[in-house]
């Protein structure tokens, strides 16, 4: 088998600040039957009011959304109430240069170093960008089929590699990696993932990662080597 890169023109993902591993949620709870637009909303296009196929999103403290809009290779911006977003990433076209994206699917951000981490699919890099003024990016991870990424406390990144179908861990300084969730072949076995894609990390470290390959969801405890099913 084969990994799969499956087409995101009907996938969102979410990331946010993270958060307690439970939450509170009275009985009587009433929701909102009706959404609110809170980016785009202006049909298919590149204006700065306009998305197109937008994927991962990063909601911020304040409620600024950073959008992954990955055909119009850029990040962008939306500030609580705002009409329209402003392109902090990219936005100079589909390429590989330094100040250019290809289609990203994923962002965080990272507060202490006021910056924007982007999963740049198609150029096979995780890159950095300046949350504020940026004209360029660095890339932090190379040759890597990265579409999704998340942050724990300590600034450690997690990095979704479904071209190698495995979750690695960047502690700071780290240039290599360490596995934490796959790295035994593609598969459906408690220790091998198959087109992992969205993941998170709880407070105690587990990695939790949906599969699209094995319909289901998975929970791999920190120094775990194998994983255990916990949806699906």
């Amino acid at each position: 088998m084969k990994s799969i890169l499956i087409p995101t023109s009907h996938f969102c993902f979410i990331s946010a600040p993270l958060r307690a591993s439970s939450t509170d949620i009275h009985p009587n709870t009433k929701w909102i039957q009706n959404g609110l637009t809170v980016a785009g909303g202006n049909g298919q296009g590149s204006g700065i009011n306009q998305l197109y196929s937008p994927c991962g999103l990063y909601v911020a403290d304040d409620q600024t959304i950073y959008v992954a809009d990955r055909d119009n290779h850029r990040i962008v911006e939306w500030k609580s109430g705002a009409t329209t977003g402003q392109v902090v990433a990219g936005g100079n076209g589909q390429g590989n240069g330094a100040h250019q994206l290809n289609g990203p699917l994923d962002v965080i951000i990272d507060k202490e170093r006021d910056s924007i981490i982007i999963s740049d699919l198609e150029n096979k890099r995780v890159v950095r960008w300046p949350r504020r003024n940026g004209t360029s990016g660095e890339t932090i991870v190379s040759n890597i089929s990265c579409v999704g990424l998340t942050m724990d406390e300590n600034r450690s990144l997690y990095v979704v590699d479904q071209g190698k179908d495995e979750v690695r861990r960047y502690r700071i300084g780290d240039t290599e990696g360490t596995v934490v969730a796959g790295g035994n072949g593609q598969g459906n076995r408690p220790d091998q993932l198959f087109g992992p894609w969205y993941v998170f990390v709880d407070r105690d470290h587990s990695v939790y990662m949906s599969e699209y390959g094995n319909h289901r969801v998975m929970k791999w405890e920190e120094g775990a080597k194998q994983g255990i099913v916990v949806a699906g």
